[in-house]
């Protein structure tokens, strides 16, 4: 890379969506927090998301990461400010979350919208998808910067994950929360995956809103199945077990990961890189795939 990302604030974390799913939970064979989390050390990652087999005590958790020199990148926390009465547990359960990635020693908290979202339902993802109207945009907008400052006041950083099947999905819809939330209280986890299905460019929206990403997920897409998703009108789940997802680096994936972190490092990005690959361990062996993909940003970046 010209120019290269500061090797004290970039860090190489992963999902455990490559060992089981948390959105599908019978997308698994079985394997334990431990095993993941132990291939996750040994695949040379630094940190990790929050899965549903993780212990929920912050002190069992923090022990087992400690030992593997792991730590938490990411919580997930879903919104639903765009629908009824829902409002003040979105609050409650955000401040949850915040309390708990203080607990163990984070600084990103991750949120999405989920009112409306077609993603874990078994129907058609596109058809199907939220859309929102103006009263709900502005919902959403103001129940983001509220939350937003409460992350920025403990000295956290709000991100925000457009998503397959929700109302933010596209990239006019991803404009249009940029252009409607303050950028000092709501960042941008810039997904490269998600945005390539959705029809997006992820080179360009890395390029566009270089300033407002504080995360990323880096995700490959095998374009075959892409096709064959939108072409068959297939639900998220579908298109997750077909194998529209894989790693940086797999030679079966479309997308240019090396212009991307290039304008990346080039406007100074600090914070979290994170190898999400929703694939089916039964078919696509986990530890394979997180050493494909942290050999392949180590290859590129140096890091």
């Amino acid at each position: 890379m010209k120019t290269p990302f500061n090797k004290e604030k970039v860090y190489i974390g992963i999902t455990p969506t490559s060992w089981w799913n948390d959105d599908f939970l019978d997308i698994d064979i079985g394997i334990p927090f431990e095993q993941c989390v132990s291939e996750m050390a040994l695949a040379g990652y630094e940190g990790c998301s929050v899965g549903h087999k993780y212990p929920k005590d912050p002190e069992v958790l923090k022990y087992a990461l400690d030992i593997r020199g792991l730590r938490v990148s990411e919580p997930w926390t879903s919104t639903y400010f765009t629908i009824k009465d829902m409002y003040d547990k979105t609050v409650e359960d955000f401040n949850k979350s915040l309390e708990f990635i203080k607990s163990m020693g984070g600084t990103d908290i991750v949120v999405a919208e989920l009112g409306g979202s077609s993603h874990q339902q078994p129907i058609a993802l596109k058809a199907n998808k939220a859309v929102f109207d103006d009263e709900q945009w502005q919902a959403l907008a103001d129940g983001l910067n509220h939350i937003g400052k409460i992350a920025t006041d403990n000295g956290m950083n709000l991100c925000y994950h457009h998503h397959m099947g929700t109302g933010v999905m596209t990239r006019p819809e991803v404009d249009r929360l940029m252009e409607m939330t303050n950028p000092a209280f709501v960042h941008l986890l810039f997904d490269t995956g998600h945005i390539r299905f959705a029809g997006g460019d992820p080179l360009e929206m890395a390029m566009d809103y270089a300033h407002r990403i504080k995360h990323v997920h880096l995700k490959n897409i095998r374009q075959p199945i892409m096709n064959q998703s939108d072409e068959q009108e297939m639900s998220f789940k579908e298109s997750i077990e077909a194998g529209i997802f894989t790693v940086p680096g797999d030679e079966e994936g479309c997308i240019n990961f090396e212009p991307i972190f290039e304008t990346l490092a080039e406007n100074n990005f600090e914070g979290w890189l994170v190898v999400e690959a929703e694939q089916n361990p039964a078919n696509a062996y986990p530890l394979k795939y997180a050493k494909m993909g942290r050999e392949y940003i180590r290859k590129v970046t140096g890091i």
